[in-house]
C-alpha cells in the first residue's frame, strides 16, 4: 500500500465489495470455519447479523472488512469477540494491523472489557503473530478443532486481550 489506510463503517453500497472478499477467503478454506455460502448467505453471517461492520480503504477501493461484536450474550457481553479479513490482493501490506489496531481502539471506546477469537487456526501464522505482537496470549487450544482444505484436521487456538489497563 502506497498510501495510509482508511477505515469506516460499512454502508449497504459496500456489500458487492466485502463479498468480493469473503468468498475467496472462505473458498481458501484455511482460515474460517464457514463452508462455501451464497452471497445472500454470507450477508446474513456478516452484515445483517448485528455486528458493527468496517471496510478498510486503500483510496476509494475496499481492500478489507472486519466485525465487532460481544463474544456472548447477557453476562459475557463485555468480551467482544472480531473477525478480519483482507482482499487477496491487498494481503500482507499492512491492512490486517490496521484493521486489528482500529478494533482495539473501538472495543476499549465501546468499554469492552476484553478481545476474544474463538478459532484462530493454528496454521495461520501470519495472523498468529500479528495477534502476539498486539498482545493477544493463547488461553486454549482445541485439538483438531478445524477442519483445513489442504492440511485435514488442525488445532484451533482461543486467543484473548485484556482491554482494561
Amino acid at each position: 500500500m502506497t498510501r495510509p489506510i482508511g477505515i469506516r463503517p460499512a454502508g449497504p453500497n459496500d456489500w458487492p465489495a466485502i463479498w468480493g472478499i469473503m468468498d475467496p477467503v472462505i473458498a481458501r478454506g484455511d482460515s474460517y470455519a464457514w463452508d462455501r455460502m451464497t452471497a445472500e448467505q454470507a450477508r446474513a453471517v456478516w452484515l445483517d447479523a448485528g455486528a458493527d461492520v468496517f471496510v478498510a480503504l486503500d483510496g476509494g477501493t475496499v481492500v478489507g472488512t472486519y466485525l465487532l461484536k460481544p463474544n456472548q450474550p447477557g453476562r459475557g457481553a463485555h468480551v467482544c469477540n472480531a473477525a478480519f479479513m483482507v482482499a487477496p490482493s491487498a494481503q500482507g501490506s499492512g491492512v490486517g494491523r490496521a484493521m486489528a489496531e482500529d478494533a482495539l481502539v473501538r472495543a476499549t471506546a465501546a468499554g469492552y472489557r476484553g478481545m476474544q477469537f474463538n478459532m484462530v487456526v493454528a496454521t495461520n501464522q501470519p495472523a498468529i503473530e500479528l495477534w502476539r505482537r498486539l498482545g493477544f496470549e493463547v488461553v486454549g487450544r482445541i485439538p483438531g478443532g478445524f477442519r483445513h482444505a489442504e492440511h485435514g484436521l488442525v488445532d484451533a487456538l482461543i486467543m484473548y486481550r485484556d482491554l482494561v489497563e
